[in-house]
């Protein structure tokens, strides 16, 4: 397969109208910018973006994050491509002429974006939001299994070289953002994770699927089995304070793998928010409705069919039993929004080994 044949002709179409923009816009910097505690995917894409806009387009282009790189596979990321990135805090809007938001969109509550600034660039695959439409130039691709991929794209449609990290960063997000291919993928994304695959450091690639793991990992998968309920098909977990927010969806996807269930759902406190994370086995489940149907306007979040995420501020909630009722009433809500009997929902007993059912 030509490299050619790998870029669509919506892509063909939508970087013709990018190039022109970044072309013929004011001169000046650009901030490449992820949602918060950026995954594999955001962190590709945003490497993606940013080398397309500086060898293409010849532009100065800083590339940043909020929150923090938490999960271990992610900070092992960072680590083994040497990617140079930006934390917010230790920058000024005002020294950007042009903004870019990759993994997702303005207003969405899970960046640091100011309200005031309508980004020039929107990237991301996830339902388009009303804010994005107001940006000058948006691509947004609900269908497509990573923003990584429709980035992968647009660095082919550019003519531009990619580098060994490119490739590593582009097949990890592709693998995880889509569960090794087991869900919400389209034939674009296996297109260019088969042409970008011999390209890929697997040394460094193993390394980063399997890094160290911190004591303080272990010591909230404790705490998760402890709190195990469920209900039917319905597993759930709530944490407590956690050291970062990576290990919410880290745990959902966890126990979703336990035999017999098909709905998960973890919940934890990091600083004044709760985080929440919703996956699924069934592809014909919209996850990400149910989310916002969980959180009403009292949070944000959103997903896709098979997973979700998003949050509320504790900010005015100090008393420690109310929160955990937050979060008990958060696990009964989705019980009901999944027809589910809450008052069934029962602390799960794990035996010890070698004990009688």
């Amino acid at each position: 397969m030509t490299t050619g044949s790998l870029i669509t002709d919506a892509t063909r179409d939508s970087f013709a109208r990018m190039a022109e923009r970044v072309r013929q816009g004011k001169s000046g910097r650009w901030l490449v910018l992820t949602h918060d505690n950026p995954d594999p995917d955001a962190l590709a894409s945003a490497l993606i973006l940013t080398r397309v806009l500086r060898s293409a387009f010849q532009q100065k282009v800083t590339t940043a994050y909020g929150g923090i790189i938490g999960r271990a596979e992610n900070r092992e990321m960072v680590k083994s491509l040497n990617l140079r990135l930006s934390h917010v805090r230790n920058l000024s809007f005002k020294r950007y002429q042009h903004v870019a938001l990759v993994d997702t969109q303005p207003r969405s509550g899970n960046n640091q974006l100011p309200a005031r600034i309508v980004p020039d660039l929107v990237f991301d695959h996830h339902p388009v939001r009303a804010a994005t439409e107001h940006s000058p130039f948006f691509d947004v691709r609900p269908k497509y299994g990573a923003t990584a991929t429709i980035l992968a794209e647009y660095l082919l449609a550019a003519g531009t070289r990619w580098t060994h990290a490119i490739a590593t960063a582009l097949i990890y997000a592709i693998r995880s953002e889509t569960n090794d291919f087991a869900r919400e993928y389209t034939g674009p994304d296996k297109a260019i994770y088969d042409s970008f695959f011999p390209h890929a450091d697997h040394r460094l690639l193993a390394r980063i699927q399997s890094p160290r793991l911190s004591f303080s990992y272990f010591g909230n998968l404790h705490g998760a089995l402890e709190n195990l309920e469920s209900v039917d098909t319905l597993i759930l977990s709530h944490l407590g304070p956690v050291e970062q927010p990576d290990i919410v969806p880290e745990i959902a996807d966890l126990l979703l793998r336990m035999e017999g269930k098909t709905w998960s759902l973890c919940t934890g406190r990091f600083g004044d928010r709760l985080y929440l994370s919703i996956r699924t086995t069934n592809p014909r489940a919209d996850a990400g409705a149910l989310m916002h149907r969980l959180l009403r306007r009292r949070g944000k979040g959103g997903g896709h069919g098979m997973l979700a995420g998003g949050w509320l501020d504790l900010g005015k909630v100090s008393d420690e039993g109310e929160r955990q009722k937050i979060q008990r009433d958060l696990g009964l809500r989705l019980a009901k929004e999944l027809k589910k009997n809450p008052e069934k929902l029962a602390k799960v007993e794990l035996r010890e080994p070698g004990s009688r059912p």
